[in-house]
């Protein structure tokens, strides 16, 4: 049975790492609200391009772009996988790779040798060395200052691979951020661009809570379909009857790269958001195993302690006894 002083200090230990995972819970929480603002603020403008691209190409038989054509044989492919420079985040990093490991096994089964892979974020450029696969670049700076300007520069770089068929097609792998509890891992086709997908099918984010118990999930799901029922009851739909000026090609040349821009842009805020609520819950769990630990270890002292001032109460009574 440990002593008194060695329960003192283990819970001094744990009083001291409980300090470190809360005020890391603290951090991760402001830093998850400030990701949910950027991409708060940038979803009107992703709605809106997406939709008239879509609409766009898919309307009008005359709109053809070989940024949204298939290629018959495919022999090179990219992969942008999106993790984060840090850990203490759960499985966050550890689901990413393991996506990117089943993409990469899929690929090579199916003969494709040459993949290219963009690891924005340490962990993924680690692994990616360690697979001995070939990197593209290193992006670690992305995973922590998210900037649309980078993001525009790799877009750029792989709509002119892919438009020199150096790439044949390119996927992103990331965590879709839904709400502070919930982050899907995606895998989603950038390159070429996927008609099949139906408008705002990434849009189901909740940017309004950092709560994540299961029963506030509940009630701003239901807060949030109801906002939804009522919107729709007063929006009137977008006119999508384009006329067209001043010409088609140059309506392309302008809207695709603006697209492919922010498909990079919003994957990098999805993940830079799921990181931050991975942490906060990570930490918000360890906080809570170490108040647990505490209580054991107070009920422990309390009970070494009362054992201890028993044995010197007999000995003191037998010694009397004795005498």
């Amino acid at each position: 049975m440990p002593s008194l002083k060695e329960i003192k200090n283990r819970i001094a230990s744990v009083n001291s790492t409980r300090k470190i995972t809360s005020a890391m819970k603290m951090v991760a929480s402001s830093k998850l609200h400030h990701a949910q603002v950027m991409i708060e603020n940038m979803l009107p403008y992703e709605n809106m391009l997406e939709h008239i691209l879509k609409t766009f190409l898919a309307s009008l038989p005359d709109a053809q772009t070989p940024f949204s054509v298939k290629r018959k044989e495919i022999k090179c492919v990219a992969l942008v996988v999106y993790s984060s420079n840090s850990s203490l985040c759960g499985s966050f990093n550890t689901n990413v790779i393991k996506m990117m490991q089943q993409a990469v096994a899929d690929y090579r089964a199916a003969g494709i040798t040459e993949i290219t892979i963009y690891p924005i974020g340490r962990k993924a450029a680690e692994q990616v060395v360690k697979l001995g696969l070939t990197p593209a670049g290193d992006f670690s700076q992305l995973a922590e200052r998210p900037n649309a300007q980078e993001c525009a520069t790799i877009a750029r770089e792989l709509a002119d691979k892919f438009a020199r068929h150096e790439f044949d097609r390119v996927d992103l792998i990331y965590h879709h951020f839904k709400s502070a509890g919930s982050q899907i891992l995606t895998r989603r086709i950038f390159l070429p661009i996927d008609l099949s997908t139906e408008i705002g099918r990434y849009n189901d984010r909740d940017l309004s809570s950092n709560m994540v118990t299961a029963k506030a999930q509940e009630y701003l799901r239901k807060k949030r379909a109801e906002e939804q029922r009522m919107k729709a009851e007063d929006v009137k739909p977008l006119n999508d009857n384009f006329i067209i000026e001043p010409d088609m090609n140059t309506i392309l040349e302008t809207l695709i790269p603006k697209e492919l821009n922010l498909m990079v842009y919003t994957a990098l805020l999805d993940s830079n958001a799921s990181e931050h609520a991975a942490r906060m819950v990570a930490m918000q769990t360890a906080t809570d195993n170490a108040d647990e630990l505490l209580r054991e270890l107070n009920l422990q002292y309390n009970k070494s302690r009362q054992q201890a001032i028993t044995n010197e109460l007999l000995d003191i009574m037998g010694g009397s006894v004795n005498n």
